[in-house]
């Protein structure tokens, strides 16, 4: 029964210094052991003041680069499978945009939506998915579990179940483990310092090439609007 954990690097909108949004997610047979031992390693190798925090980011200023290195190494040694998937913020259709906004819950839940599809089919009739809680504008939190079971129903086997939750990352460590592996990714996309090291680290652990989503959708809608030669 996979056991699946998301987590988000980046913004739709905001902070124009980042091109990509993407989303990291792992599954693991054992998630019970992977937040042990992520808990671990956090109250024996953080900072004393960082040891006893609710949370420990990717992108936390306190945590030296050879700490983060050495913490992706320790999560790429937990047997975690990864898939990611990521876009350009400058693809996103205009059908998300209504009145100069963003529609980003609706993008949002299309995003996970891909996400997932990257693990199907299988043959266990148990799904379970858990993400990082956070505030979906324009769509309600129900709507988003209804929209994506109904499109992942089709590609489990008959009966199965599906569970999907949005979890306070706070209060738990596999969802945090999904913000180093997104934070990772981001680093490798932008091409930040380190973030080559951060993609060779995680490489065994990756299954799949990471899927753009919306490459083509301008390039397809500029061909579109090109008028045949006479």
């Amino acid at each position: 029964m996979p056991y699946i954990f998301l987590d988000e690097s980046g913004q739709f909108t905001k902070n124009n210094k980042e091109k990509y949004f993407i989303v990291g997610s792992f599954t693991v047979g054992n998630p019970r052991r992977t937040e042990k031992q992520f808990y671990s390693w956090q109250r024996n190798k953080f900072p004393k003041k960082l040891r006893h925090q609710p949370e420990i980011k990717f992108s936390e200023i306190k945590i030296s680069n050879i700490l983060r290195l050495k913490t992706l190494k320790f999560i790429s040694n937990l047997d975690v499978r990864i898939r990611f998937s990521y876009l350009s913020k400058r693809n996103i259709p205009k059908e998300y945009w209504k009145r100069d906004k963003l529609q980003s819950g609706w993008l949002y839940t299309n995003i996970i939506g891909e996400t997932l599809e990257m693990y199907l089919p299988i043959t266990d009739k148990e799904f379970r998915v858990f993400c990082d809680q956070r505030q979906l504008k324009g769509i309600k939190q129900s709507e988003f579990k209804k929209i994506l079971k109904a499109r992942l129903l089709p590609l489990l086997p008959a009966e199965s179940i599906i569970q999907i939750e949005m979890i306070n990352s706070k209060v738990n460590a596999n969802i945090q483990i999904a913000d180093w592996i997104s934070g990772a990714l981001a680093w490798y996309l932008e091409k930040k310092e380190l973030g080559q090291e951060c993609y060779q680290i995680l490489k065994n652990n990756i299954l799949d090439d990471g899927k753009e989503l919306f490459k083509d959708y301008w390039e397809n809608k500029i061909l579109q609007t090109k008028k045949p030669q006479s």
